[in-house]
């Protein structure tokens, strides 16, 4: 006698995603330059079109809930490809954590909260 067949878990983005967070994945696999890890960020966080693409507009763009994705608790973003970038620019990649770290402390205890995930691959 067999049972009812198990649903497949889920992966984590899915639960996240079910318990009401926009998840988004900004892989830097590849990006040579600053240029290339600002037009991700445009595409991958649906940043408006007046975002001006330097530090001081991603800042502003990270740290305000009302831009890019939008969800019941907020975003979680995860970083892939960045030891590559970090190894390329290391000075960019200096600057890209202090704006991420940046933004999180900006919008901890709001409703839509950041969180910013560097993935190991």
């Amino acid at each position: 006698m067999t049972g009812p067949t198990p649903s497949p878990t889920p992966s984590p983005g899915q639960a996240l995603v079910a318990a009401g967070w926009a998840v988004r994945v900004l892989d830097l696999g590849g990006a040579e330059d600053k240029a290339a890890l600002m037009d991700r960020c445009a595409r991958v966080l649906e940043l408006p079109d007046w975002f001006g693409r330097n530090w001081d507009a991603l800042a502003d763009s990270l740290g305000d809930p009302g831009v890019g994705p939008k969800a019941a608790h907020g975003l979680v973003l995860v970083v892939t490809g960045w030891q590559e970038f970090a190894e390329r620019r290391p000075g960019d990649w200096e600057t890209a954590r202090e704006v991420f770290a940046e933004a999180v402390e900006r919008r901890r205890g709001d409703d839509a909260a950041l969180t910013v995930v560097l993935g190991l691959s």
